[in-house]
């Protein structure tokens, strides 16, 4: 189901009304990839898919639909509105920020989602023992959220954090290898 979320303070009901179950949040899911393998792997999960592409959104839904998914409901939502004060508190088992723009020149770096605020934004929704995972091809970025995160009191490292989602896949991710270009990940 697609969830239009509006920039006012909203807080998400829990689960949408499902019974308990791990959550997962795919910010800036895009064409849908990433979320609806995740979804398709693992039935027991709720998967979130955010973007704020309400075009992708409803093709997302009908990927999801014709797949027969029903672990998947999508949100048209700034992420940082939405990690910010949308999703409730202590919420979220593992938040995914896949291949962000990466906005490489000096001048427009102020426009990155991830920055000290929105890993404290990430920490607040995350379950105790929750797992905040990203990757981006562009290696300075990279380096950039890994230092929050080494420095933020809230994070640690989460090697084995990944474990179960080996070889799933964004297009972007894809893309990249196509061009022999590595993707790095990280969990915290």
């Amino acid at each position: 189901m697609l969830h239009i979320i509006t920039n006012t303070y909203t807080v998400l009901q829990p689960l949408f009304g499902r019974p308990p179950m791990p959550t997962e949040l795919d910010m800036g899911c895009g064409k849908g990839r990433f979320a609806l393998d995740l979804a398709e792997r693992f039935p027991d999960r709720l998967i979130l898919g955010a973007d704020v592409m309400l075009g992708r959104l409803r093709k997302v839904a009908k990927k999801a639909d014709r797949r027969g998914l029903e672990n998947v409901e999508l949100l048209r939502a700034n992420n940082l509105e939405l990690v910010g004060y949308q999703i409730p508190d202590r919420s979220i088992s593992r938040a995914h920020l896949l291949c962000p723009d990466p906005w490489p020149k000096d001048k427009h770096r102020n426009k990155r989602l991830a920055t000290t605020d929105f890993f404290s934004r990430i920490a607040r929704i995350l379950t105790p023992g929750g797992v905040f995972h990203f990757a981006t091809d562009h290696v300075p970025y990279f380096e950039a959220m890994q230092r929050i995160a080494e420095m933020h009191p809230a994070f640690e490292r989460a090697d084995d954090g990944l474990d179960d989602i080996a070889g799933i896949k964004t297009d972007f991710e894809l893309q990249w290898e196509a061009q022999g270009k590595r993707v790095p990940h990280a969990a915290y």
